[in-house]
């Protein structure tokens, strides 16, 4: 199970990041894009995700992943249950979202990809 605290390590190590408490409620952006945020219990975490990808996560994996409330589907987003994350997963998760925020050459940098 992952907390509030790995996602923290994880985000903020990666370039342009910013954390931001938002309503009661944990964010981490880079400029005014938000790539993941913490329901207010901090039991849930909503990340970036390609929106023709996210059913299929879903289905693959209903107990772990699941829809956001009808206000967000139009944005590229999906939610999660942190008790059913694995560290690995996690930060595979933080990553990818905030790959879909950043300038492909700052990800190619940071994450050492010569293409």
């Amino acid at each position: 199970m992952v907390g509030v605290d790995d996602v923290r390590r994880v985000a903020l190590a990666l370039p342009r990041t910013t954390e931001h408490l938002i309503r009661d409620r944990v964010k981490f952006r880079v400029g005014r894009i938000v790539y993941v945020a913490f329901s207010r219990d901090e039991t849930t975490m909503g990340f970036g995700y390609p929106k023709e990808e996210r059913a299929a996560l879903v289905a693959a994996e209903p107990g772990t992943f699941f829809l956001p409330g009808p206000v967000d589907m139009r944005y590229q987003w999906v939610e999660c249950r942190l008790d059913r994350l694995d560290p690995e997963r996690m930060r595979e998760l933080v990553v990818d979202a905030w790959q879909m925020c950043v300038p492909k050459k700052v990800a190619r940098e940071h994450l050492g990809d010569p293409s």
